[in-house]
């Protein structure tokens, strides 16, 4: 195989092993990884529209409306139209269950990525940028 092809591949294989890992915790209080995205989206930048979350989720843009609807539903979510765009914020519930759920499942990653050295990480970090900008 070639060297750009395995290290996809080996890419590919670590990412799902990891995606698994998370979504198992995640699980735990009925939440898919989609919505954990939401929740730390919007909570880092309140007030996005509704096509600026669209553009930062890791979901389709086809599924951004349902996701946005069941967590409004929820009670997680609120929208407001403002002129033609739909602002996204959490609600009460919405900020209490980011402030439990966001620092357990950035321990979940950290102990993942504890088989590499911190140098390691800082490497693997720097090389993950330099793939991501040049994809750009």
């Amino acid at each position: 195989m070639r060297r750009g092809v395995t290290a996809w591949v080996r890419l590919a294989r670590v990412f799902t092993k990891m995606d698994r890992a998370m979504v198992g915790d995640l699980r735990a209080r009925n939440l898919s990884m989609a919505q954990f995205d939401v929740l730390a989206q919007v909570g880092g930048h309140e007030g996005l529209t509704q096509q600026e979350l669209a553009d930062r989720l890791l979901v389709t843009k086809g599924n951004v409306c349902q996701l946005l609807d069941r967590m409004t539903q929820s009670g997680l979510l609120a929208r407001r139209q403002e002129g033609r765009a739909n602002r996204v914020f959490l609600t009460e519930a919405g900020w209490r269950l980011r402030a439990e759920i966001v620092p357990e499942h950035e321990a979940v990653i950290e102990q993942l990525f504890d088989a590499l050295t911190p140098d390691e990480q800082r490497q693997l970090t720097a090389l993950l940028r330099k793939l991501d900008r040049s994809l750009a």
